[in-house]
C-alpha cells in the first residue's frame, strides 16, 4: 500500500487511500478501494483509474509469462464490467465483489473453439468484427489514436475489429454453460449460468489459461503492449451510430487478444494500441468524431458522467437480448453476471456491421421459461431449408421454399421434445440475396408470408447466392444454406448521351463511355443525328466499335441534336437522351455607322445596315450607344435587338448627340461602327472640333484639318487651314469612307494630332443605265435580254434592276409594266405574242433608292405558231359513218400550212387520222352506238399550234353483232339450263355463247339455226340445250342476235353430234361361292381391263335393311368377288352397263345365296398311355354353330397302314384299346357339323400325333419301359 501510494505521487496522481486500509492490500485491493471513494476531481479520476488498470495488467501477463503459483489471496480476479460501474459516490459498491469472494479458473475449464475466419474476398484480408456488449449501468474504456482514454456507458454495443481474420478463444467460468447461436449468418456465443448452480461469490474472468500456449483474458486493448499481430480496433459506424438507447452511460466490458508478447509486462503498459491500415484509421477516427458529438450532446463531455442507478435501470430479460437486437450486433465476450445478463459473442464477416433491429416492449414473463421458449422456437425456425430457384431470366428469378418442420428425435431428446410441434403465430420468410460470393454481404430482397417470390431488378449475369430466413412474431432462425444461380445475359444497358470533346465551325467531335455491356460483348455502337433539321427525325451517322466519332462537313453557328446506343449479340440497348450540341461561329464585323433618318425636337430617328459578309441564317442583334455632349458619361446604350432601326426618344432640344452600333451574335459581340453624329450629306459633311484643354502657355492661332480617303489612313490631305473651329468639308464621293483628324499651331509649336474620326458619306440612287440589248434571235413568244451596271453607282452596290415593258400596237401603245425586279443582269421575258413590238426600259437601285430609266430597247418578236382552232363539228351520216368540219384559226404572222385532225373512243388515246390542207373530213368503219372524241391542229413554218378543244359525239344505234363465241356446255351444267328434267346426251346437246354488242339498243331474243330443222328462238338467254334430237347424229348450229332495230349477223358455225344410246345391262352369274364369297360374273371379255374399254359396269348390292342398294364396283372388268359374307345367307345383286353415250338402264334383280360354313380345324389331339395296349386320346371342344350340334370323329393309323376310323360321336376324349407296343400309333381329329337339313359339313382333320414305340423309347428311371407322345406332325 506504501509503495502504491508513492508510485502514485511519483507520477503527480492524486492519492486518498482511507487510514483503515489493510497494510497488505495489494494493488488490486487498493483500487478497489480507490473505486469506492467519492470523486472530486473527474480528471484525475480518469487518470489514476487508466494508470491502475495498466499496472494490473502487467502484473497479469508477468504472471502468465514466469507460470508461478499462487495463492487463493494472490489469485483473485474481478470483473471488468465491475470496475469502473459505480463512479460516482459508491453508485455501484453493492456490486462490487469483494477480494476474498473472488475464484480463479481451474485448468480443467472447458475451451469453446472460435469459429472459422471468413475466406478472401475482392483480393483483401479477411477482417471480423467482434461487438462487446455493454449492459445498462457499466461503462467500457477503450484508448483513441491520440492516446486518450475513452469511456463508453451501457447499455451500448462496441464493434472491435480484427484485421487478421482471428477470433479471440472464449473461456467458460465454473457455473456457466456455453451455446451457440447462428442467426442471419452470425455466430453468436451466449455464456449463460447454470440453473442448479449457486455460486457463493462473482465469477472470475481474469485467471490463467488452462493452456500455456492460450493468451489469459486481458483487462483491455489500451492497458496491453502491442502484439505481434494487430489488436481489435474499434470500427465506424460503431457505438456512435448505435441508437441513442444504447449509449447512455458508461461502464467496462471486456476484449480478449490472441497472443501476449514475453515482454507485455512492460512499465504501465502505454505503448500503442495497435498497428492500423489506412481503411481502419478512418472509420476509428469517425467513430471517435461521433462519439465525442453523441457525448457532448448528452451533457457528459469526455468525462466520467454520473451514472444512473442500478436499481432504476434493470437489466434486460433474456428474451428482450434474444429479440432487441439483430444478428450483427450481439457483442462478443463473457463476463461473469447475475442471471439476468448475458454475455454474448457474434463475429461477423468483411468488418460490416449489421444495423440493430428494434428493440422489442419488455415481456412480464418469467426470464427462464420464456428463454427456453424461445430457444426452443429457434430452433424450430432453423429448420427451414435452402430455397429452390427457377424461370431464371435476366433481371429475375422465382425463388421457392418450404416452411420449417420439427425434426424427429427419440424420446430421450429433451430439448427437441420441447420445441413445438407448430410455431405459436405465422411465420413470415425474409429473402436475401448476395452478389459479392457466398460469405459476402446479403440484402433484403424480400420479406412476407408468402412461400414463392420473383425477385426482380436484379443484374444481368451475374453470380447470386440466396438464402431464406424465418421470422415468428420478430424472433429469427438461423438463415438457410445458400443457393447459387447466375441471371442470363441481355443486351447492354442505355448508355449516357455522347459528349463533345472538340468543334470547330464544320466538324464535332464526339466521344461516349462504354455501358455495361450485361454479359455479351458490346460489338458496335449505333450513333445517330437529326442531320440539324431539328424535326426528331434521326439518322444513323455511324456504326462500329469505337467510343468515338468525328462528325464533317457541318454548317457553322449550327445545332445537331445527337443519341447513342450499344449493341451486341442479345440485341441493341434502347438509345440515350438525345444531346444538342452545337458548331463554333464568328462574332459578326462592325457595321457602317448608322444613319440620320428623321430629327425631331425631342427625339432622332436611326438607321444602320446588317454587317456585310453575314450569313443570312446567322440571328444578329445590335446594341446602339449614345452620347451626349457634356455630360462626360460616354457611350451608354439605348438600344438592344435585332431591328435595324430606332427611334431615340426624350433628349434635349438643340442638343448634340453621338451614336455607334455594335453587332453581336451567339458567339460573342463585334467592333463597334464608326461614330456618327449630325447629318451628313451624300458629298459633304460638317466637321468640328474644340479648343485643347491645354494650350502650353500661349494662344492657339490657327487649326489644320486633314482628311483621308479610305480606312487605311495611308494618304492625308491638309483641307483646311485657320482659327475656325469647323469646317465644311464638300467635293466628297458618296457611300464612302473618310478619316478626319485635326491639330492646333501656336507660338509654341504644333500639337499632336487629334484622334481619328471616321465619316461614311450616304449612297445617292445609281445613275442611269444603258438600254438593254436582246440576246440572239427573238422568239415568237419570248425575247431575252442583257444589260450593264450602271456608269454610277452613288457610292453603294447595286442591289437591284426593274425592267419595264410596253406593247406597240399601232399608234395605240400600252402602259408600262414592271416585267423583272432582280439583281441579275440579264432576263428573259416570256408570254409574249408573237410578231408583235415591244419597247423596254431599265433602271437600276442601290440602298439609296432606284436611279432613273435608260433610253427605250425596240425589239419585234418573231413568228409563232398558229392560235389554237375552235373546235371541230362533227355530223353523222350512218351509224358507221361522220363527218368532221373546222375552221382556220389566226396564223401569228405565217400561213397555215397543213391542218392535223386527231380522233379516238378515248379523250387519251386519240390518233392523227387526217392530215392535210383541208377543213373537212368524213370518218368512215366506226361502231354504232359509240361516243367518239376528235380536235383539230394548224401547221405553219413556226411550227403546230395549240390543239383545238376536244369535240365529242355518239353514232347512233343498230342492229346487234355477231355473236363472237359459241361452244358446247358440259354435260354437267345441263340440269342447271332447264327444269324439264335429266336431259340425255343421246337426245340432247348443250350450247353456251357470249353475248354480242347490241349496238346501242338492248338485245331481245336469240334464234338458233340447225340447218334444216326450223330455227328455234330462246330468250336473252346465254345457255340453252336443245331437244329432240337424234342419238349419233351431226348437226352444224349458228346463232343470231335479235333488238328492236332488227337481227344481226349469224355467227361461225359449230359442228356437235349427239352420242350414241346407252348399253343394256349383261346378264349376272356365280362362278364361284363359300360360306364367305361369292364369286359374280357378267358379260364376256377379258378378266382384266384395257385402256380402249369404253364400255364399264356398275354393280350393286342391296344393304340389309332392304331399302337401297349400295354400290360394290364400278369398273370395266367382267367379275367381281364378293367378300366378307355371313353363311346360309341370301344376297340381292343387280348390274348397270354405261359408257360415254350415258348410263343404261339397271338389270333385274339377281339372288345368290352362300352355303353352310364347315367346322374350323381342331388342335391336335393329346395323348395319356393308360398302359402297354392303351391310350386316351382327347381334343378341344368346338361349340354349336348356329345351332347345328357338332360331333367329332378320331382316326388312328398303325405304322404305316392307312388311317381308319376309331372313334365317331360327341365326345372330347377316347381310350383306344388294342394297341401293339412294338408299333408306333398316329392319331388325328376333326370336327363335324350336323346340318338340320343334310348332308353334314366335315371339317378339316387336326396335325397328326404320334405315339411311339416302346423300342424307341429308352428305359425309364426306375427301369421299366414308358410310353410317351412324340411331337404332332401336321396332316395334309
Amino acid at each position: 500500500m506504501q509503495l502504491l501510494h508513492q508510485e502514485l505521487q511519483a507520477k503527480h496522481l492524486p492519492c486518498h487511500l482511507p487510514a483503515d486500509l489493510h497494510p497488505g492490500a495489494g494493488r488490486r485491493g487498493c483500487f478497489l478501494v480507490l473505486l469506492r471513494q467519492p470523486v472530486e476531481n473527474e480528471e484525475a479520476f480518469a487518470s489514476v483509474n487508466l494508470y491502475m488498470l495498466n499496472l494490473l495488467a502487467s502484473d497479469l501477463m508477468l504472471q502468465h509469462k514466469l507460470g508461478e503459483k499462487q495463492s487463493p489471496r494472490q489469485q483473485q480476479s474481478w470483473s471488468l464490467q465491475r470496475l469502473h460501474a459505480g463512479v460516482n459516490e459508491g453508485a455501484m459498491a453493492d456490486h462490487t465483489p469483494s477480494l476474498e469472494s473472488s475464484q480463479l479458473l481451474s485448468p480443467d475449464i472447458p475451451l469453446l473453439a472460435p469459429p472459422h475466419p471468413p475466406n478472401m474476398a475482392n483480393g483483401e484480408g479477411p477482417q471480423q468484427v467482434i461487438l462487446v456488449q455493454v449492459n445498462p449501468g457499466e461503462a467500457f474504456t477503450i484508448r483513441r489514436e491520440d492516446g486518450q482514454f475513452q469511456c463508453i456507458t451501457g447499455p451500448a454495443q462496441v464493434p472491435m475489429m480484427s484485421p487478421n481474420g482471428s477470433v479471440p478463444p472464449i473461456y467458460v467460468p465454473p457455473g456457466y454453460v456455453s451455446q451457440i447461436i447462428e442467426e442471419n449468418g452470425v455466430r453468436r456465443v451466449l455464456v449463460l449460468p447454470q440453473p442448479e448452480y449457486h455460486p457463493g461469490g462473482h465469477s472470475p474472468l481474469h485467471a490463467r489459461p488452462p493452456h500455456a500456449h492460450l493468451p489469459a483474458f486481458l483487462p483491455h486493448p489500451a492497458m496491453i503492449p502491442p502484439p505481434p499481430h494487430p489488436m481489435y480496433t474499434g470500427v465506424a459506424g460503431g457505438a456512435a451510430d448505435m441508437v441513442s438507447q444504447y449509449i447512455p452511460q458508461y461502464h467496462a466490458a471486456h476484449i480478449f487478444s490472441e497472443q501476449v508478447l514475453a515482454d507485455s509486462h512492460a512499465p504501465h503498459g502505454r505503448q500503442p494500441l495497435m498497428h492500423r491500415d489506412e481503411r481502419a484509421s478512418k472509420a476509428c477516427e469517425r467513430l471517435q468524431k461521433k462519439l465525442k458529438e453523441r457525448q457532448g450532446g448528452a451533457g457528459g463531455g469526455g468525462g466520467f458522467g454520473p451514472s444512473k442507478d442500478r436499481g432504476s435501470s434493470p437489466p434486460p430479460s433474456p428474451q428482450k437480448n434474444h429479440r432487441g437486437s439483430s444478428a450483427a450486433g450481439v457483442p462478443n465476450g463473457v463476463g461473469g453476471k447475475t442471471e439476468h445478463e448475458r454475455a454474448i459473442a457474434a463475429v461477423t464477416g468483411k468488418g460490416k456491421q449489421t444495423a440493430p433491429a428494434k428493440p422489442d416492449p419488455c415481456t412480464e414473463t418469467e426470464p427462464e421459461e420464456l428463454d427456453e421458449e424461445s430457444e426452443a422456437l429457434k430452433s424450430l425456425l432453423s429448420t427451414i431449408g435452402k430455397p429452390t430457384v427457377t424461370d431464371v431470366q435476366a433481371r429475375t428469378a422465382l425463388l421457392t421454399w418450404a416452411a420449417p418442420v420439427a425434426p424427429e428425435s427419440d424420446e430421450s431428446d429433451e430439448e427437441v421434445q420441447k420445441s413445438p410441434a407448430k410455431p405459436p403465430q405465422p411465420l413470415s420468410y425474409e429473402v436475401t440475396l448476395s452478389n459479392s460470393g457466398k460469405d459476402g454481404k446479403y440484402k433484403t430482397a424480400y420479406s412476407g408470408e408468402e412461400l414463392t417470390v420473383t425477385t426482380e431488378d436484379l443484374r444481368p449475369a451475374t453470380d447470386y447466392y440466396a438464402r431464406v430466413q424465418a421470422v415468428c412474431d420478430r424472433l429469427q432462425g438461423s438463415p438457410s444454406e445458400s443457393v447459387s444461380f447466375t441471371t442470363l445475359s441481355c443486351e447492354p444497358d442505355t448508355p449516357s448521351a455522347p459528349r463533345k470533346t472538340s468543334g470547330t465551325k464544320s466538324t464535332l467531335a464526339l466521344q461516349w463511355k462504354a455501358p455495361c455491356d450485361n454479359g455479351s460483348k458490346i460489338q458496335n455502337y449505333i450513333l445517330q443525328w437529326d442531320e440539324g433539321k431539328g424535326k426528331g427525325e434521326f439518322e444513323q451517322c455511324y456504326y462500329g466499335p469505337q467510343k468515338q466519332y468525328r462528325v464533317t462537313k457541318l454548317s457553322p453557328a449550327s445545332r445537331y441534336s445527337f443519341r447513342l446506343a450499344a449493341k451486341n449479340d442479345m440485341g441493341i440497348s434502347g438509345f440515350s437522351e438525345a444531346i444538342d450540341l452545337c458548331t463554333s461561329g464568328s462574332v459578326p464585323a462592325p457595321p457602317v455607322s448608322p444613319e440620320l433618318v428623321q430629327a425631331g425636337v425631342t427625339w432622332l430617328s436611326l438607321r444602320w445596315q446588317r454587317p456585310a459578309g453575314s450569313p443570312t441564317e446567322d440571328e444578329i442583334f445590335y446594341v446602339l450607344d449614345m452620347e451626349e455632349e457634356g455630360l462626360g458619361y460616354g457611350f451608354q446604350p439605348r438600344y438592344d435587338g435585332d431591328e435595324l432601326s430606332c427611334t431615340i426618344k426624350n433628349l434635349h432640344c438643340s442638343t448634340k448627340y453621338k451614336f455607334r452600333v455594335l453587332a453581336y451574335n451567339a458567339e460573342g459581340k463585334g467592333n463597334p461602327s464608326p461614330v456618327a453624329e449630325g447629318r451628313v450629306q451624300p458629298n459633304s459633311f460638317r466637321m468640328s472640333w474644340e479648343p485643347p484643354s491645354d494650350d502650353g502657355g500661349s494662344e492657339v492661332t490657327e487649326y489644320v484639318a486633314e482628311i483621308s480617303e479610305g480606312s487605311n489612313g495611308a494618304l492625308w490631305e491638309l483641307v483646311y487651314r485657320g482659327p475656325a473651329l469647323e469646317y465644311v468639308c464638300d467635293g466628297l464621293k458618296p457611300g464612302s469612307f473618310y478619316q478626319t483628324r485635326v491639330y492646333c499651331i501656336s507660338e509654341g509649336g504644333q500639337s499632336p494630332v487629334s484622334d481619328t474620326l471616321q465619316v461614311q458619306t450616304p449612297s445617292v440612287p445609281p445613275g442611269p443605265c444603258l438600254p438593254p440589248r436582246v440576246v440572239g434571235k427573238p422568239k415568237a413568244r419570248e425575247v431575252q435580254l442583257r444589260w450593264g451596271c450602271p456608269l454610277v453607282d452613288g457610292g453603294s452596290v447595286t442591289s437591284c434592276y426593274s425592267l419595264e415593258m410596253t406593247l406597240r400596237d399601232g399608234a395605240q401603245a400600252e402602259e408600262h409594266r414592271e416585267v423583272y425586279q432582280g439583281p441579275e443582269l440579264d432576263c428573259t421575258i416570256s408570254s409574249l405574242l408573237p410578231g408583235k413590238a415591244y419597247s423596254f426600259r431599265l433602271r437600276a437601285a442601290n440602298k439609296a433608292g432606284y436611279g432613273p430609266f435608260s433610253e427605250r430597247c425596240e425589239v419585234t418578236t418573231g413568228a409563232g405558231a398558229p392560235e389554237p382552232c375552235r373546235a371541230p363539228h362533227v355530223g353523222c351520216k350512218s351509224p358507221t359513218c361522220a363527218v368532221v368540219s373546222w375552221e382556220s384559226p389566226p396564223c401569228n404572222g405565217a400561213q397555215v400550212s397543213e391542218f392535223r385532225l386527231e380522233w379516238g373512243a378515248a379523250e387519251g388515246s386519240m390518233q392523227v387520222c387526217y392530215s392535210g390542207t383541208g377543213v373537212s373530213h368524213e370518218m368512215k368503219g366506226l361502231n354504232p352506238a359509240t361516243i367518239y372524241f376528235c380536235r383539230v391542229q394548224a401547221v405553219n413554218v413556226a411550227g403546230p399550234g395549240p390543239f383545238s378543244d376536244v369535240a365529242l359525239c355518239q353514232t347512233p344505234c343498230s342492229v346487234p353483232a355477231a355473236v363472237g363465241v359459241v361452244q358446247a356446255l358440259r354435260e354437267s351444267e345441263w340440269g342447271h339450263v332447264e327444269e324439264v328434267g335429266p336431259p340425255s346426251p343421246s337426245f340432247c346437246l348443250g350450247l353456251w355463247w357470249d353475248p354480242p354488242c347490241d349496238n346501242g339498243a338492248e338485245i331481245t331474243s336469240y334464234l338458233i339455226d340447225l340447218g334444216e330443222r326450223q330455227p328455234i328462238a330462246v330468250g336473252t338467254v346465254h345457255r340453252y340445250v336443245i331437244q329432240h334430237l337424234q342419238p349419233d347424229t351431226s348437226y352444224r348450229i349458228r346463232i343470231q342476235a335479235l333488238n328492236a332495230l332488227g337481227a344481226g349477223p349469224f355467227s361461225h358455225t359449230l359442228k356437235l353430234k349427239t352420242k350414241p344410246l346407252p348399253p343394256q345391262p349383261p346378264r349376272l352369274e356365280c362362278t364361284a361361292f363359300s360360306h364367305q364369297t361369292l364369286r359374280l360374273k357378267w358379260g364376256e371379255g377379258p378378266t382384266k381391263p384395257t385402256a380402249s374399254d369404253s364400255l364399264q359396269y356398275q354393280l350393286q348390292t342391296e344393304d340389309r335393311n332392304g331399302s337401297r342398294f349400295i354400290s360394290l364396283y364400278r369398273g370395266p372388268c367382267h367379275t367381281h368377288k364378293v367378300q366378307r359374307l355371313s353363311e346360309s345367307t341370301s344376297y340381292t345383286f343387280r348390274i348397270q352397263a354405261f359408257n360415254e353415250a350415258g348410263e343404261g338402264p339397271f338389270s333385274d334383280v339377281y339372288t345368290f345365296t352362300t352355303p353352310r360354313s364347315p367346322p374350323p380345324p381342331l388342335k391336335a389331339p393329346k395323348i395319356e398311355r393308360l398302359d402297354d395296349h392303351a391310350c386316351e386320346v382327347s381334343w378341344e371342344a368346338v361349340p354349336p354353330m348356329k345351332g347345328d350340334p357338332i360331333i367329332y370323329t378320331l382316326q388312328c393309323m398303325m405304322g404305316n397302314s392307312d388311317f381308319k376310323q376309331v372313334y365317331k360321336g360327341p365326345a372330347t376324349s377316347f381310350q383306344v384299346p388294342g394297341l401293339q407296343p412294338s408299333y408306333e400309333h398316329r392319331f388325328r381329329a376333326c370336327a363335324i357339323r350336323q346340318c338340320q337339313t343334310p348332308p353334314d359339313l366335315t371339317g378339316p382333320y387336326s396335325a397328326t400325333v404320334t405315339l411311339s414305340s416302346q423300342r424307341s423309347e429308352g428305359a425309364g428311371p426306375g427301369g421299366g419301359s414308358t410310353m410317351s407322345a412324340a411331337g404332332a406332325r401336321g396332316w395334309g
